[in-house]
């Protein structure tokens, strides 16, 4: 048996892994576990927890994260699979093969600047990013796609109808999914007028991970959630619901600002309206070149596909406007979705495998 250990730095990088436990699963020999950092919040780790169980994938936690990080060298895993550079230098063994499948494609710097010599085998999601990848030395790439993807419902009226149903929403209204990132964010500005929407259509607000589960975003949550109690179309997702693309099928638009799900949505070929705004830290409405330097304003001005949003009070007439027009800007997103994600046909994951399971029997044979 081959284990394999995913080590998810927080709950939100699970979408990425679900599809590769799943076809690790049906492929056979091999011996599956999970573990989050014992630094991450208790109740965003007893989510991981939950939802790792169902996947019927053993964790390992300890009494503390020193002990944690311990239990797992031990181990010795055959593979270990991350989503960003985190631990894994002290996680992974000597003759571990690590594999990174990368938690975002938004808009930080992070985005560029999370490698590891340590990282045998890259993911990477599209002929763009691989070239890019190429040309600043890197070699242990993989061109396979987001497997996040892979799980996307392709039938889309009957998984609309039931979610609709499931949350208590009008079918026959137009649906709104509002994603925006923790910060800079464009939930502050925004919100009222979310709530104007949500009198002639239905909106979900999927907030980030951090908005649930750290300290100093936690805000978010609360103030949408007071927010929506007197709005019956206005529904904000619970943490539990951390897989964004369930909701794709739903949305006849999507809302964000910089959150990876810009690029994610283009897979369903629908509006995107992009936020222009935010509400600043303190620090940065003085210092501001602390924020830009956060950001990607290259790949940001690259973004074609997408309607922006330059004031709040605009969002209604926007997306009446884009509602009205589905189909502007399709060819736009067609092409962005090639540059950007490569191919949406489900089998990401089961490149990925294939190639980690080639450099096995490399390292086999060698």
């Amino acid at each position: 048996m081959t284990s394999v250990l995913f080590e998810s730095h927080h709950l939100y990088y699970l979408p990425h892994f679900q599809p590769i436990i799943k076809e690790l699963q049906k492929r056979g020999d091999y011996e599956i576990t999970a573990s989050i950092p014992l630094t991450v919040a208790a109740d965003e780790r007893l989510l991981f927890a939950e939802s790792v169980q169902k996947l019927g994938v053993e964790i390992i936690s300890a009494q503390d994260e020193e002990a944690r990080i311990s239990k797992l060298r031990q181990r010795g895993f055959d593979i270990v699979i991350v989503g960003n550079v985190g631990k894994l230098k002290e996680i992974a063994a000597e003759n571990s093969m690590v594999v990174m499948v990368y938690h975002g494609i938004g808009l930080k710097q992070s985005y560029y600047t999370d490698m590891s010599p340590r990282v045998d085998l890259r993911a990477v999601e599209s002929e763009a990013r691989f070239s890019e990848l190429e040309e600043s030395g890197e070699t242990n790439l993989v061109l396979t796609g987001l497997t996040k993807l892979d799980a996307l419902v392709f039938d889309q009226e009957s998984s609309r109808e039931r979610l609709l149903r499931e949350w208590g929403l009008d079918s026959a209204l137009p649906t709104v999914l509002y994603a925006p990132t923790f910060y800079p964010s464009s939930l502050e500005k925004l919100l009222p007028d979310i709530s104007v929407l949500a009198e002639k259509a239905n909106v979900f607000v999927k907030l980030h991970n951090f908005s649930w589960h750290q300290k100093r975003y936690r805000y978010q949550s609360q103030v949408v959630s007071e927010v929506s109690e007197d709005r019956k179309r206005l529904v904000l997702l619970p943490p539990d619901e951390f897989d964004i693309t369930k909701f794709f099928s739903v949305a006849d638009v999507l809302l964000s600002d910089i959150s990876s799900t810009l690029f994610e949505f283009l897979a369903v070929n629908r509006p995107i309206i992009q936020t222009h705004f935010y509400t600043p830290k303190p620090s940065h409405r003085i210092f501001r070149w602390r924020l830009s330097r956060r950001l990607d304003s290259a790949r940001a001005h690259e973004i074609d596909f997408t309607h922006p949003l330059n004031h709040p009070s605009d969002l209604v007439p926007i997306v009446n406007h884009v509602l009205d027009n589905p189909g502007e800007l399709s060819s736009v997103r067609i092409a962005a979705a090639k540059r950007y994600l490569c191919k949406v046909d489900g089998q990401a994951t089961s490149r990925l495998l294939d190639a980690i399971e080639e450099k096995l029997k490399e390292r086999d044979s060698g």
